[in-house]
């Protein structure tokens, strides 16, 4: 008994010891919390955005928090983040992606070369590719909407989720875009992916952050299994008398060029699936909700869809459809901005490789260690800041409009114009390639859905449900809850 208090105390004193530090006077601010080395660690995973706000309010627009033995600068003055995103030498982006990608996935790439999977990722979604996939994806989307009117009846109403509604038609057309074939573009199977993805996609939070309870490590475990034999099939065709997808095969040699061995091959394709198909449906969920309960807004775009032909129902023509991003729809683009700005919530993480200086727009200078990480948060500044955007936290329709009806790209901080506004894709050379793609699915599935379907909420008075709150720092935020629809085939004239 003896021995084991003694070793208790002195395993208290060593992380007491390696716990401690001090603020040095070039320092940004620092508050470690109260408990040793978990330090702000459960308000962190709590509610990210919460957390920060306070801290802002506390210290200012760069301090430096304890967050699990880690010490994580965070600077919030988007005049500033050129800095961050503009240093590739004493900062590093992979490092911190190297740890996500084995939490969540599974998965060690160990070549991983980021710039080299950029380029690879541009071929497909920049340029003529771009126009290909989404024709693509369109084509697929129109099949699946097919399927769903076969349920429908004109004039009977049916009734779903929001959420689930719009998660699961872009998640299986982009799912067969991207990653079908002959062997797995049946519904039965396509619909297991999805339910599978979704199931995999609830613990992934936890997965991030090591805090998965017995039994949702095992369900976790259950679901990276069962994803990895799902998707395998389409990697396995090849010279088995089935036509292999062209994307996965261009992803799979590039991922042989780099030494990846098949196992981590078919990890890393779960990887791209979370990576292509996770915020999509959210997004097309919150943008028509905002609609919905926006009426104002709701019949802006209707307008604005009615303008583009002369017949409502022209638009589900395929050539228009395909030719959608040539057409200027400047009141939906504003409606999407404003969608994105207040739920788009991810992080920016670099890993700091050695001691940095860091001169904010102020002029004011602060050094980083190395070995801390830096973050930006763009979901609290600039997004949800109140001196950017007037009342931040309420929905706008036209907050990215000009008076003349152009877009708005004017707003400013401390009475400068900013040159980050909102970041809903990132910004710098990590920028999300495949944004272009992500808006042109987003705006067909939104103009078809509101053109061949009569959409309203079972509840007129019922409101946009609240953001889970655990979902801050990983892309799309998703809603706690759903909002309840009814929606029928139209008459068409």
């Amino acid at each position: 008994m003896f021995w084991i208090i003694c070793f208790l105390i002195c395993a208290l004193a060593l992380i007491i010891f390696f716990c401690s530090r001090s603020r040095k006077k070039s320092e940004p601010p620092l508050d470690k919390g109260l408990i040793p080395w978990l330090g702000h660690a459960l308000e962190f995973g709590n509610d990210v955005a919460k957390f920060l706000s306070r801290m802002k309010q506390k210290h200012g627009d760069i301090f430096t928090v304890r967050v699990c033995g880690h010490y994580i600068t965070v600077l919030l003055d988007p005049h500033s983040y050129d800095a961050i995103l503009n240093d590739n030498v004493s900062l590093d982006f992979s490092r911190y992606a190297q740890v996500l990608m084995q939490r969540i996935f599974s998965l060690s790439l160990p070549n991983h070369n980021p710039h080299a999977e950029r380029a690879w990722m541009q071929q497909y979604f920049e340029g003529p590719s771009l126009s290909k996939l989404s024709r693509t994806m369109h084509h697929h989307l129109h099949n699946l909407l097919k399927d769903e009117e076969r349920k429908c009846s004109p004039g009977i109403w049916n009734q779903d989720g929001l959420f689930s509604l719009c998660y699961s038609l872009l998640f299986r057309a982009g799912y067969l875009t991207l990653f079908g074939s002959e062997k797995n573009n049946n519904l039965t199977e396509l619909t297991r992916v999805y339910n599978e993805f979704r199931r995999f996609d609830g613990v992934l939070t936890k997965l991030a952050r090591s805090t998965l309870k017995k039994e949702e490590k095992r369900t976790a475990r259950l679901s990276q299994e069962c994803l990895w034999e799902l998707l395998s099939p389409a990697w396995l065709s090849k010279g088995q008398g089935s036509e292999t997808n062209p994307w996965q095969e261009s992803y799979r040699n590039h991922l042989q060029k780099q030494g990846v061995d098949p196992e981590m091959q078919k990890r890393a394709m779960l990887l791209q699936l979370w990576t292509t198909q996770g915020n999509a449906g959210p997004a097309a969920f919150w943008l028509l909700a905002f609609l919905l309960t926006h009426p104002k807004a709701m019949t802006a775009v209707r307008e604005e869809i009615r303008g583009l032909t002369r017949q409502e129902d022209d638009i589900l023509q395929c050539p228009l459809l395909d030719r959608l991003e040539e057409y200027s729809t400047p009141v939906f683009d504003s409606v999407l901005s404003e969608t994105l700005r207040l739920t788009a919530a991810a992080f920016i993480t670099r890993e700091v490789v050695q001691d940095k200086t860091l001169q904010l727009a102020s002029g004011q200078r602060y050094q980083l260690r190395k070995g801390d990480r830096v973050c930006l948060f763009p979901y609290v500044s600039p997004q949800m800041d109140p001196e950017v955007h007037h009342e931040p936290e309420k929905f706008y329709y036209d907050r990215f409009l000009n008076v003349n009806g152009t877009e708005r790209k004017s707003f400013s901080k401390g009475g400068e114009q900013l040159k980050y506004y909102t970041m809903p894709w990132g910004a710098g050379n990590n920028m999300c390639v495949g944004r272009h793609f992500a808006v042109s699915v987003i705006k067909k599935f939104v103009f078809t859905i509101l053109c061949r379907l009569e959409l309203e909420l079972c509840d007129p008075t019922a409101t946009v449900p609240p953001v889970n709150p655990s979902r801050y720092g990983f892309g799309m935020l998703q809603p706690n809850g759903d909002l309840e629809v009814r929606y029928r085939l139209k008459t068409l004239h």
